[in-house]
């Protein structure tokens, strides 16, 4: 793949590249939209990546072009990045990797380069293709400028870049595309981030399996109107609770103020907070402010003209999610007996509440899931943002190659569309390593 590349990249641009950089996508086994409401999530690196080949030239403009002759070649002055977040494209994500790098170090006059980029995630999937673009272009301007920075750093600044691009993330997809170790999943903690190893169960393999409806959460409001509902829950339960609910961005800073478990916290939202949808006007009530006040300090940009939010149901989702993550992870590390009918039991609670709670499934991921539990897997879920996108399975080894089988006859062959792409959407996934720099030898 790599003399490919480099050759494709010899015949566009007339001459070879110095270096190449690589990110990886990445599965979330559990802890599904809980990674910007400030608790840890269990992800995996798997081996689809980002590859860039790059040559730092002496003009200053950057040039981007794809081995998929789909994503159209773009040039700018690296002097002048301009990110449009109302139909993000693929070069702007490129472009949030390398603004963040140039704005950490203060750069004046940034490098100029060439680069070609090789792709193997499939894109729209909720495999974190988006984010491993932006942490490979942040890899690669931090590598053409001479300048170093650790893994942490670099998934943080990564993390922040990526909302030029309009998607208000946690950190979660950055962070396993720096820290991914081979072999093994992660914890990955924030404030401050740090990743744990978490070895997983032998005797089971983990399968990925994609709807086919692809779900670009930058250029949906679905994603960012989630966010705005454990935002504005914060407050309400802050409220409750005489905390200063003004400081309060993040379900998880309420329980830390209080100092309960989860238990304690998902009985606290039983009391205050009422299944029904809140309408702006409850909330500011709530709160005891004008909708002026709600609009201006707290609704973001995009979010002015929603006029009801789920508070229950989303803060219900968090703290439950946020156990099973702890739960999944002793289950891990103590590997009773039972291990992977606990943690297949775990995943199936988080799709369905993912479902249910959190409204991000569809009808297709639905019935995806319940084909994999029916061929032999012992827990299924959806991953990623959701509204589309791919499952990820557990399934004992011994009976991988007939799931596969059945699988593909279940849900692929019995679809044109799906049939055409069905070699690149179903496959097991083993944990795979970090984003890295290699150079010609």
């Amino acid at each position: 793949r790599l003399q490919k590349l480099k050759e494709m990249f010899i015949s566009k641009f007339g001459s070879a590249p110095k270096f190449y950089a690589r990110a990886p996508g990445r599965v979330n086994l559990i802890g599904e939209h809980i990674d910007y409401c400030g608790y840890a999530v269990l992800p995996m690196a798997i081996e689809q990546d980002i590859l860039i080949a790059v040559e730092p030239v002496q003009t200053q403009v950057v040039t981007l072009a794809n081995t998929n002759s789909s994503y159209l070649d773009f040039s700018t002055s690296v002097n002048n990045i301009q990110i449009n977040k109302t139909k993000p494209q693929w070069h702007n994500y490129f472009l949030c990797g390398l603004k963040g790098i140039q704005e950490h170090f203060g750069l004046n006059n940034p490098t100029g380069m060439n680069c070609l980029l090789d792709g193997t995630i499939p894109p729209s999937s909720g495999l974190s293709s988006s984010s491993a673009l932006v942490c490979c272009a942040g890899l690669v301007t931090l590598r053409a400028n001479g300048k170093t920075l650790s893994k942490v750093e670099l998934a943080e600044i990564c993390t922040k870049s990526e909302r030029y691009v309009g998607t208000e993330g946690g950190g979660m997809d950055q962070s396993i595309s720096f820290l991914a170790e081979e072999g093994t999943a992660k914890l990955i903690e924030f404030n401050p981030l740090r990743a744990t190893d978490v070895r997983l169960p032998s005797g089971a393999t983990f399968v990925i399996a994609n709807s086919c409806v692809e779900m670009n959460k930058a250029a949906t409001s679905h994603y960012n109107i989630r966010v705005m509902e454990c935002r504005l829950a914060t407050k309400v339960l802050s409220k409750s609770k005489g905390l200063d609910w003004k400081k309060m961005l993040k379900l998880h800073d309420v329980q830390t103020k209080l100092g309960v478990s989860l238990e304690e916290m998902l009985t606290i939202v039983e009391e205050v907070l009422h299944p029904e949808p809140y309408s702006t006007e409850e909330i500011c009530k709530c709160l005891g402010i004008s909708l002026e006040e709600l609009h201006s300090q707290i609704l973001s940009q995009n979010m002015q003209d929603v006029s009801t939010f789920k508070l229950y149901q989303r803060a219900k989702h968090v703290y439950s999610e946020a156990a099973r993550v702890l739960e999944f992870k002793k289950i891990c590390s103590e590997a009773p007996a039972n291990t992977l009918q606990l943690l297949g039991e775990l995943m199936k609670q988080s799709h369905i509440s993912c479902r249910e709670m959190y409204e991000c499934s569809c009808p297709e991921l639905d019935r995806l899931v319940d084909i994999c539990l029916q061929f032999g897997a012992i827990g299924s879920r959806l991953t990623g943002a959701g509204w589309g996108g791919c499952t990820v399975s557990m399934v004992p080894t011994d009976k991988l190659n007939t799931f596969l089988k059945d699988v593909k006859k279940a849900y692929y062959q019995m679809d044109g569309q799906r049939l055409a792409v069905e070699n690149n959407s179903l496959f097991a996934t083993k944990p795979g390593r970090g984003a890295l720099v290699f150079v010609e030898a």
